[in-house]
């Protein structure tokens, strides 16, 4: 298969692109290269065959009609989006341009190339969500692909915006869509602003470790390469028109996953132990969701798929990984807003 990855320079679409590269698929990368994206994290399959790199926006229909027609794909996965809440509150536009903008002119380059080919059944574009589109869940109760959209920052607005453009093009054009949420993912390559990265960093730099609020919120963590093999079973198999949810079924409070983090650093780390003396309570989020959680039955009844990775397994890959990696993230630090508390202006 030929699949034109949009966002490929980024945390989930490198994975997908190393994943997709190594079992065979040939692949296309557009990426715009913005602030959170770095060429190095698909440095591992730029020299393969079956890698090519294209340097595009995806609010630019004249260069995705020429890519379109230049590599001929199989399938499109849509990965490419503005994706930190917080710089959402300070910069909402940035999101509406992106994330719904972008998702509508991909969309319409797609459906143009669909046609153009004789509409082939077995064209796939393949629509890469949140589970944040849900909104915020109590103490109990779990995501499914019928929960009622209700999200809460513009960063969740933009992105149900996308899922209702694509799930549209599907009903009135016919496009062969699939779409899939995820809940929050982590692992290698993770940009320096997100929480996991940012904990192993300050931890790492003595400096203080920021918890938004008292840390009770609650997320389900996802390691990135089981999320990767997830997107590829879903566009290889998944059903047209159907989404599916995709957890890590990985339920922990921001606290509790920061606490972890800080005892694997002081078992990597002794000198500088303990790691969670660093803990700082700071002012929360705006809006801050209280709690997402994932049902997964779906994909797993359907597909087959569970993840592979628990989180303690996978916490201590990342911070393994943080640690050996220096080269790569040192150079990330200097970009704008990283090592800045973002998302206070409201």
């Amino acid at each position: 298969m030929k699949i034109l990855v949009t966002g490929g320079a980024g945390f989930i679409g490198s994975a997908v692109i190393r994943l997709a590269v190594t079992r065979g698929h040939e692949v296309v990368n557009l990426d715009a290269l913005t602030y959170a994206a770095c060429l190095d994290n698909v440095a591992s399959v730029a020299d393969s065959a079956l890698y090519t790199f294209e340097h595009a926006d995806i609010r630019d229909r004249a260069a995705l009609d020429r890519i379109f027609a230049a590599h001929q794909p199989d399938a499109v996965m849509h990965l490419a989006a503005e994706s930190h809440v917080d710089r959402s509150i300070d910069g909402p536009g940035t999101f509406i341009e992106t994330n719904i903008t972008g998702t509508y002119t991909l969309l319409e380059a797609a459906r143009s190339y669909w046609a153009e080919q004789g509409r082939p059944d077995s064209f796939r574009f393949h629509h890469v969500s949140t589970d944040e589109v849900y909104g915020s869940l109590g103490p109990k109760g779990k995501f499914t692909e019928d929960t009622p959209y209700d999200p809460r920052s513009p960063y969740s607005a933009s992105k149900a915006a996308s899922d209702h453009l694509v799930r549209a093009w599907s009903e009135t054009y016919g496009l062969p869509v699939v779409l899939s949420n995820c809940s929050n993912n982590y692992g290698p390559f993770h940009f320096p602003e997100k929480l996991i990265p940012v904990v192993i960093l300050n931890a790492l730099h003595g400096r203080e470790i920021p918890v938004y609020g008292a840390g009770e919120n609650v997320r389900d963590w996802l390691f990135v390469e089981d999320h990767a093999d997830a997107l590829l079973q879903v566009l290889n198999r998944g059903t047209v028109g159907r989404s599916y949810n995709i957890g890590g079924e990985n339920e922990a409070r921001n606290i509790d996953l920061v606490r972890m983090i800080c005892a694997i650093l002081d078992d990597r780390r002794p000198d500088a132990a303990p790691h969670d003396r660093l803990i700082t309570f700071v002012t929360d989020r705006p809006g801050h969701d209280a709690r997402y959680a994932i049902d997964p039955t779906r994909i797993a009844t359907e597909l087959g798929w569970r993840p592979s990775v628990t989180l303690q397994q996978g916490l201590k890959r990342t911070v393994d990984w943080y640690l050996e990696n220096e080269d790569w993230w040192r150079a990330l630090l200097d970009r704008q807003g990283v090592g800045q508390r973002l998302g206070v202006s409201a």
